[in-house]
């Protein structure tokens, strides 16, 4: 936590620095408007049975783009694409119509034993040895001929997908990767999976590569390589030629179709710095209905996030109408596609409405109505975990803090900052298609809870009360930073680049 003092002594400095207009609204009337009644019914409607879950494309995201542009529309809020409220986009959604992976005379079963993570579309199936190479080292792969070759890698704790570039780089057929530890951890991925099988893997439209790589738990790896599982660890760290070579036969078969989508975002334009852009962002789309026909509602992921947005924006259009604009034009964005792989933000990212230069900070919020492991037996649960706020700019953390001092009291917890986070929560939402662009980010975020992508993440396990809380706090950031005289400045390395 930031020593207070500290945080205080530098943000009397750039409080100095608001602009006149700032200093004679009263933020705090205009926070007081996000209100639970108001968070409740949206929330009630986006989180329904009628939505079916909100999956990218299907009828229940439709019906809440629709939503949300009614909503904005009625605060007099501008649509910025070309005086729309929608940005269409179109993805590519690949059906897996065969994929078999056997080793030795062991038919692996896909989303049981294995899932498949990569790309590629065989008339036939392909046979080839299966190598182990281990750890992702250039000492290793020094050690192991992989040309030709299934690559066995044991990539815990690792980033490992420009690695495996590099292993494909020299000739591989494709690659079996360890991403994770305990066969109950893969089990949870891999029923993920098993219950999109048949809904086709979203993306952006590009060319088939030949690339299939299939992910293991690492008992299946020990299996596979008939090797216990600490003897393949210890072999993994630097005598990946002392495990026997295994042979395998594969294929992959996959079929192509075509889903539109629309992010969603409204405008309110600035004053004197109107060109100066910041974005206040949630995903409002979902995974849909599971393999058993049951709805996934997603209140909280990230029904939450979608409706303070529509609250902040809604606080931030009556200070207009009171004649109290922001110097900096503010940009609500709800994207689609975050649970396919934060490809509404990416999309955004790459044919932005406002430019990159001009868009000064991101606020990005994600889960923020429950109450998760880590404090649900604490006495104090006011807290939320911020994730990302001195990763580019030295000031942003302090200005959070300020505000949260200032108006709010919550916890600001920030133990997923760490470089070493396993969770890598920092990589798994949309603000990180900002601040790959060097922009400043706020992800607010309430930790994960059972109900996460499941049916009962149902609006009735909503803290609103809590949920109120934090969407004030975040109100009161983006009012001081649409309004102070200096945009936060990046002087930070963004080392954090490989999701």
């Amino acid at each position: 936590m930031v020593n207070k003092r500290y945080v205080f002594g530098c943000v009397i400095a750039l409080f100095m620095s608001f602009g006149a207009e700032a200093q004679l609204a009263d933020p705090v009337k205009y926070a007081a408007t996000i209100q639970v009644k108001d968070l409740e019914r949206h929330l009630t409607y986006l989180a329904s049975d009628e939505l079916e879950g909100r999956d990218t494309g299907e009828k229940g995201q439709k019906l809440a783009a629709e939503y949300l542009k009614d909503f904005y529309r009625a605060l007099g809020l501008k649509g910025p694409v070309n005086g729309d409220y929608f940005q269409p986009f179109q993805l590519s959604s690949i059906l897996w119509t065969e994929v078999a992976l056997q080793i030795g005379r062991s038919k692996l079963i896909e989303n049981e034993d294995f899932v498949f993570m990569g790309d590629g579309d065989m008339k036939r199936a392909a046979k080839a040895d299966l190598v182990f190479l281990g750890i992702a080292s250039d000492e290793n792969l020094a050690k192991v001929d992989v040309s030709g070759k299934l690559v066995g890698l044991w990539a815990i704790g690792e980033r490992a997908s420009s690695f495996a570039d590099k292993i494909m780089d020299r000739g591989a057929a494709g690659i079996v990767v360890v991403t994770m530890e305990g066969q109950a951890n893969f089990d949870r991925m891999a029923n993920r999976f098993k219950s999109l099988a048949g809904r086709g893997r979203m993306g952006f439209d590009k060319p088939t590569l030949q690339r299939p790589i299939f992910m293991v738990s690492s008992e299946k790896m020990a299996e596979i390589f008939d090797t216990p599982v600490e003897e393949l660890k210890e072999a993994a760290k630097g005598k990946p030629e002392s495990i026997k070579a295994q042979k395998a036969t594969y294929r992959v078969t996959k079929k192509k179709n075509w889903v539109d989508t629309e992010n969603v975002m409204a405008f309110i334009e600035g004053t004197d710095k109107k060109e100066e852009v910041l974005v206040i962002s949630s995903h409002y789309d979902h995974v849909g209905i599971n393999s058993d026909g049951q709805i996934n509602n997603g209140a909280d992921d990230d029904g939450s996030g979608t409706v303070s947005v529509m609250e902040i924006a809604e606080a931030f259009a009556l200070a207009a109408k009171d004649g109290f604009k922001p110097r900096r034009s503010v940009l609500f964005l709800n994207v689609t596609g975050e649970e396919k792989g934060l490809l509404g933000s990416e999309y955004y990212a790459e044919n932005p409405v406002f430019p990159l230069e001009n868009t000064v900070n991101n606020l990005n919020i994600d889960m923020v109505g429950r109450i998760d492991y880590e404090y649900e037996g604490k006495e104090n649960q006011d807290y939320i975990y911020v994730i990302g706020s001195e990763m580019l700019s030295s000031q942003l953390k302090v200005i959070s803090e300020y505000n949260n001092m200032t108006y709010s009291n919550l916890i600001l917890d920030y133990r997923y900052d760490a470089e070493d986070d396993p969770n890598r929560f920092y990589y798994r939402s949309d603000h990180y298609n900002f601040a790959k662009h060097n922009i400043p980010v706020i992800f607010y975020f309430n930790g994960v809870h059972d109900d996460y992508h499941q049916p009962t993440d149902t609006v009735d396990k909503i803290e609103f009360e809590l949920m109120e809380k934090r969407a004030r706090l975040i109100f009161h950031t983006a009012w001081d930073l649409a309004n102070r005289e200096h945009r936060t400045p990046v002087d930070r390395v963004n080392t954090r680049t490989d999701r």
